[in-house]
C-alpha cells in the first residue's frame, strides 16, 4: 500500500508521527490495536453524525445483509432514501445515487456541461470536490487565469477549462462572469468550507453567486458531501437560505458506508440516462447496505429522540439542539483554554464542525479564504496534535481539517477534551521541547 495507507491524511505525515491504527469504535470513542481509547473528532471525516457503532444503524445493516449486500438491480431502500432526501432538500427533488463524493461532483459536472453545453466550470481556490481531475487545481491563481494541476497525472489540457476565483469574493467571481459568462457551464463551491477547515460565507456571498448564474444561464452547483445533514437536516443551503441548482451529497447519507449522490430539478435530472443523454452509471450504485445505513442514521436526526440508551443525556432533545450546544461547549473551552495559555487561536464553527486555527504572529481575527488559511502554523497545529494524542483525543491530522462531533458526544467528553486541550497548548509554546 503506498505510503502504507489508503488514503493520503492517514498517514498523519503532516503531523510528522506514524499512523494510528485502529480496531474498533464505539460511540464517541475509538480504541487502536495497542489497546488505546480516545475521544474522537475525526468520526471518518463526518459520516458517523450517531457515532460509531450506533445500535439502530447496525441492527438495520445486520438485517439487510442477511438478504443481499448487493442485487445489480433497483430495491425499494433507493426510492425511500431519495423520497426523505427531497422531503428535507427543496432543492433536491431527484436524487441519482452514486459510490463516492467524487463520483457525485464528476457527474455534477458532466451533467452542468451537458445540459449548457458549454464548456468552463468556476470553482474556489481552496474548495476540495474529491479527487476530480478537472478540480484538482493548485490555489493561488487570478481571478480569470488557470491554475496549475495539483497533482502529476493531470494534463494541462484537462483543467485549462476550470477557472479559480477566492472564496468569499463575489467581486472575483463577477470579473470571471463578466469575462467569460457565456461559456460558463457551472460554478462549484462548498456552501460552508470544511476541507480547509471550517470556514463560512459571509453575509450575502451565496446569494450573489446565485445571482450570477442565474444571469449567465450557469449551473450553480453545491458540494454538500460534508455540510450536508450536518449543519442542519436541510443542509447548508437551508441555513443561507440560497437554492443551488444541483447538490453533491455523501458522507452521513451512508451512514458511515461508501455513498455519494447527486440532485436537483428535474429538468435537469431527467438529462441524465436513461431518462436522458448525459450517461452516468455504477455497478455498486444504490448499494443496499449503504441506503439502509444513511436512511436508519437520517430518521435518527429527524426524529426528537435523537438518542439511545446509552446516551440517555442527548435522547430527548433535537438532534441539531444537542450538536449546536455541544459544539458552543468546545468552541468556548478552547478558545478561553488558548487565551490563559497565549497561543494565538481562531476558532470558527458551524453546529458541530469545527476548526481551531494557530493563526501564530498574525493577528487574524477570522479566516475567510484559502490564503488565511494557508497562512495558519502548521507546525504549531502538530504539536497541539500529538500533544492531544498522548491525553487520548484523536483529532484530524492536519490544520486544514474540520473536527467533527456526534450525538454520541457529552457533555463530559466534551469538557475533558477541553482539559486535555489546555494541557496542549502549553506544548505548542514549547517547540524545541517537543523535538
Amino acid at each position: 500500500m503506498p505510503g502504507g495507507v489508503s488514503s493520503p491524511v492517514r498517514s498523519f505525515k503532516s503531523v510528522g508521527l506514524s499512523p494510528v491504527f485502529i480496531k474498533s469504535g464505539q460511540g464517541a470513542y475509538l480504541t487502536d490495536v495497542d489497546g488505546n481509547n480516545y475521544v474522537d473528532y475525526v468520526m471518518s471525516y463526518g459520516p458517523l453524525i450517531a457515532g460509531h457503532a450506533h445500535p439502530a444503524v447496525r441492527a438495520a445493516v445486520a438485517k439487510q445483509i442477511s438478504r443481499g449486500s448487493s442485487f445489480g438491480c433497483c430495491s425499494e431502500l433507493e426510492i425511500t432514501l431519495a423520497t426523505f432526501i427531497a422531503g428535507v432538500m427543496p432543492g433536491v427533488p431527484m436524487v441519482r445515487f452514486v459510490n463516492s463524493g467524487t463520483e457525485a461532483v464528476t457527474s455534477a459536472l458532466r451533467l452542468a456541461r451537458g445540459a449548457t453545453g458549454r464548456p468552463l466550470i468556476v470553482k474556489c481556490a481552496g474548495c476540495y470536490h474529491g479527487h476530480v481531475d478537472a478540480l484538482l487545481v493548485q490555489a493561488g491563481s487570478g481571478a480569470t487565469t488557470h491554475g496549475q494541476p495539483s497533482s502529476p497525472g493531470i494534463p494541462d489540457a484537462v483543467i485549462n477549462n476550470t477557472l479559480l476565483v477566492p472564496f468569499n469574493d463575489a467581486a472575483a467571481a463577477e470579473a470571471v462572469f463578466s469575462q467569460h459568462g457565456g461559456q460558463i457551464a457551472a460554478m462549484i463551491v462548498e456552501p460552508i468550507l470544511g476541507n480547509i477547515g471550517v470556514v463560512l460565507p459571509e453575509a450575502g456571498y451565496l446569494a450573489r453567486l446565485r445571482e450570477l448564474c442565474s444571469r449567465h444561464g450557469a449551473i450553480l452547483i453545491f458540494d454538500e458531501v460534508m455540510t450536508g445533514f450536518r449543519v442542519a437536516l436541510g443542509g447548508a443551503q437551508q441555513l443561507q437560505q440560497v437554492q443551488p441548482d444541483i447538490t453533491c451529497l455523501g458522507k452521513i447519507i451512508g451512514g458511515g458506508l461508501p455513498v455519494g449522490a447527486y440532485g436537483g430539478r428535474e429538468e435537469l435530472m431527467n438529462q441524465v440516462s436513461p431518462a436522458g443523454p448525459v450517461y452516468q452509471a455504477g455497478t455498486l450504485s444504490g448499494n443496499p447496505l449503504a441506503m439502509i445505513a444513511g436512511l436508519t442514521t437520517l430518521r435518527l436526526l429527524q426524529s426528537a429522540a435523537a438518542g439511545d440508551a446509552a446516551n440517555a443525556a442527548n435522547s430527548s432533545q433535537d438532534a441539531y439542539v444537542v450538536l449546536e450546544a455541544l459544539g458552543s461547549r468546545l468552541q468556548h473551552g478552547l478558545e478561553k483554554s488558548a487565551a490563559r495559555a497565549e497561543v494565538p487561536l481562531v476558532v470558527q464553527r458551524c453546529g458541530s464542525m469545527i476548526t481551531p486555527f494557530f493563526t501564530g504572529q498574525s493577528g487574524k481575527e477570522s479566516i475567510k479564504n484559502y490564503a488565511d488559511a494557508l497562512a495558519c502554523d502548521t507546525q504549531a497545529y502538530a504539536r497541539f496534535f500529538k500533544a492531544m494524542l498522548d491525553g487520548g483525543v484523536m483529532l484530524p491530522p492536519s490544520q486544514f481539517e474540520a473536527w467533527f462531533i456526534s450525538l454520541a458526544h457529552t457533555e463530559v467528553d466534551i469538557d475533558q477534551t477541553v482539559e486535555a486541550a489546555a494541557k496542549a497548548f502549553e506544548a505548542v509554546k514549547q517547540p524545541a521541547a517537543q523535538g
